[in-house]
């Protein structure tokens, strides 16, 4: 049998344990002018596509800054470091697409609210003319 050498361990990335819903840190391994530094990336998985096998995805989504940010990460990837599960969820879905609108929504919501409570604040009384 022919055994393939990878620098990522399979069989521990093929156990991971974590689902939609799930809140992870993935390590990713960043090169810039020949030194390589690890950064991470916390947020909600949304999709876990393809399972153990080779071509095995998950998608994170976190907000930065306002902006909603995805990323798709192979889970065998030489350039993930490692995967931490922070928080497990429970969820009735297996993709969680419906996030993306969910929290536009939101923020929708958030913004009509702050200009009703800024109006009346700076509102600026005219003088009528009969006084």
């Amino acid at each position: 049998m022919n055994r393939v050498i990878s620098p990522v361990k399979v069989e521990d990335r093929a156990k991971l344990d974590f689902r939609s819903g799930d809140t992870v840190r993935v390590w990713q391994k960043i090169q810039e002018k020949g030194k390589t530094r690890l950064q991470a990336f916390e947020g909600l998985v949304l999709a876990r596509k393809h399972g153990t096998e080779a071509g095995g995805t998950f998608t994170v989504r976190r907000v930065a800054s306002g902006v909603g940010v995805e990323r798709i990460y192979p889970l065998y990837s030489p350039m993930v470091d490692k995967i931490e599960v922070v928080k497990r969820a429970k969820v009735r879905r297996s993709k969680l697409y419906h996030i993306r609108d969910k929290a536009a929504k939101d923020i929708r919501r958030q913004m009509r609210n702050a200009r009703m409570a800024v109006e009346p604040e700076h509102a600026v009384e005219v003088p009528s003319e009969n006084a």
